[in-house]
């Protein structure tokens, strides 16, 4: 048979995602999240996708688009209430599919089609999972799925029997429970509970989950993928002593910024008549922990945000902006990000040569990728401010909190999204696109090309300081 004029578009076609996917991996990711992103724009688009069966507008479709697929959680309508239940579920796909990684989810695919992951499909997924072997992605792919399953699962369980004794009917307390179980693990902080999560602020049924769903999911794959290992295999030594150093420094940074963060927020709102102080001890207690994890990136609120105190919203900005760990949900410039910096600021600050931690030397393209990566995100939330302060008339306090939530992906609010311009919305959503893609994977993917210098330049230091 001849080929037809079809199947030699296709192959084209194959071949230049195939070339894509080789030369530059990120780009390809861009394009994957991008298509995504425009896919349920179209659905949340549909008269079927909201309640009263009128077209959202654009803007509101994108941005709840673009929040779901970013995992982010920030909303310009009410998603209880404005969407029908098909649009809930589109949404609810979306953070699934964003949660996972677009291309993380395309090398599952190609697993179960073909029992095994071919080379450009592992370099997708390394760009997705920052694995930088590719023999390990098949194996972090399955922790991957086996993890999102498992305590997805769990979640629902623990959940639903709660939904039930409310007095709600078996069928929505299924649904209220994957929904949140859901959001809860991926850090995508949408609710579609009446009322939102504030009256269940001191219910430790409620909100215990939310705590452990929201540091499991932020803590990152590669991280789960290690220490199920070194408790898996028999060894004198103790589990911990042989967990990776990314292990190590996601897992300490993650601990000292969520007591830290637990200290700070009680003590700036345990007097605030507008949160805490109404409380039980108990409920203080329970609130303060809820709110000690949501800034890495799940967005869960049984507070108001809008009614806390200013200097809680400077902390809650700069925890944001870390976010959680590497390959995980939480955006942000990542906790490993962060105790880099430090780390290089210590050491030269002691006077050493290298920068070390746990027994490991950490490579000076390591710290330069660091402190790009804290560069590129600062940049994107300072411009992305500005744009929003030029557009609007809200001060600098609520946009900037506005802002860093967006491109951490967290999704908390003070509560001016929803009265934002159109211009502004589509401020927010390229910044949530940027901030899931990544700041360094963006930046690789609008490079035009890689500079290979052979001859190097003689060696000068500049004054600092």
């Amino acid at each position: 048979m001849q080929p037809t004029r079809t199947s030699g578009v296709l192959e084209a076609g194959r071949d230049w995602v195939d070339h894509v996917a080789r030369n530059s991996p990120a780009r390809l990711a861009l394009m994957v999240f991008a298509s995504i992103i425009a896919i349920f724009t179209a659905l949340l688009s549909l008269p079927a996708a909201t309640a009263s069966g009128d077209r959202a507008p654009f803007a509101d479709a994108l941005f709840t688009a673009t929040s779901a697929v970013c995992v982010t959680g920030l909303v310009t309508v009410d998603t209880a209430s404005y969407w029908s239940t098909f649009g809930q579920v589109v949404i609810l796909v979306g953070i699934k599919i964003g949660g996972l990684g677009v291309m993380t989810l395309a090398s599952i695919l190609g697993l179960a089609v073909s029992r095994r992951i071919g080379l450009t499909q592992r370099m997708l997924a390394a760009s997705e999972t920052k694995t930088t072997r590719l023999g390990e992605v098949g194996s972090l792919i399955r922790a991957v799925v086996v993890a999102s399953l498992v305590i997805e699962a769990v979640l629902t369980v623990v959940l639903v029997p709660r939904f039930l004794t409310l007095g709600e009917p078996v069928g929505t307390a299924l649904w209220h429970g994957l929904f949140m179980a859901l959001s809860i693990f991926n850090n995508a902080g949408f609710v579609i509970i009446d009322g939102g999560l504030e009256p269940f602020v001191g219910d430790w049924w409620f909100s215990l989950p939310i705590v452990v769903g929201t540091f499991v999911g932020a803590i990152g794959f590669p991280v789960i993928l290690d220490v199920a290992r070194s408790w898996r295999r028999r060894h004198r030594r103790p589990p911990w002593t042989r967990w990776s150093l990314h292990t190590k420094l996601s897992l300490a940074t993650y601990g000292l910024l969520a007591l830290g963060s637990f200290l700070a927020f009680a003590l700036f709102e345990w007097t605030n008549e507008r949160t805490l102080a109404p409380l039980s001890f108990d409920a203080k207690i329970l609130a303060s922990l809820v709110h000690a994890l949501n800034p890495r990136s799940s967005g869960l609120a049984t507070l108001d945000v809008g009614e806390m105190r200013e200097a809680t919203w400077f902390l809650t900005d700069a925890l944001m902006f870390v976010g959680g760990g590497s390959a995980s949900t939480a955006g942000g410039i990542k906790v490993t990000t962060f105790a880099v910096l430090v780390l290089a600021i210590v050491a030269e600050a002691r006077g050493d040569r290298d920068v070390e931690a746990f027994g490991r030397r950490i490579g000076s393209s390591t710290v330069r990728l660091a402190v790009s990566v804290a560069f590129l995100g600062s940049t994107l939330v300072g411009v992305a401010t500005l744009a929003i302060l030029t557009l609007t008339d809200f001060q600098l306090d609520v946009v900037l909190f506005e802002v860093i939530s967006a491109f951490a992906t967290v999704g908390l609010s003070t509560g001016i999204t929803p009265d934002l311009p159109d211009s502004g919305k589509y401020v927010l959503s390229a910044l949530m696109f940027a901030g899931r893609t990544g700041t360094m994977t963006m930046a690789a993917a609008l490079a035009l090309r890689e500079r290979r210098r052979v001859i190097r330049m003689p060696n000068e230091r500049p004054v600092i300081g």
